[in-house]
C-alpha cells in the first residue's frame, strides 16, 4: 500500500481527534520546517524515528548507457535519511 500525504493527513487527524483542514496545516508546517533546515546544511534528529541530514557528492564523470559517451555529473547535496533503532525494532 502507498501511503499519500491526503492518507497521512486524515490518519493524523483521526489519530489525534482534530479536523483534517488543523491536520494539514501542521502537516505541511512540519514539512516545511524540515526542508528549511536541510537547506540550510542542518541535521533533524527525531529521537526514536530517525535522522534527516545532507550530504555532498563530488562531481564526476559517468558515461551514457545506451551510446557510452562521458557525461559530466555536477556536485549536489542530497537528502539522507538514518532510521533510530526502535523505528527499525518497531518495522521488524
Amino acid at each position: 500500500m502507498n501511503l499519500t500525504k491526503q492518507d497521512l493527513i486524515k490518519q493524523t487527524a483521526e489519530n489525534v481527534g482534530i479536523n483534517k483542514g488543523v491536520a494539514d496545516e501542521v502537516i505541511n508546517g512540519f514539512l516545511n520546517s524540515i526542508t528549511a533546515h536541510l537547506k540550510v546544511g542542518d541535521e533533524i534528529t527525531l529521537h526514536g524515528f530517525g535522522k534527516f541530514s545532507t550530504k555532498a557528492t563530488a562531481a564526476r564523470t559517468a558515461r551514457n548507457p545506451i551510446t557510452g559517451d562521458p557525461v559530466k555529473v555536477p556536485a549536489k547535496r542530497k537528502v539522507v535519511f538514518k532510521a533510530r533503532k526502535a523505528l527499525k525494532d518497531a518495522v521488524q
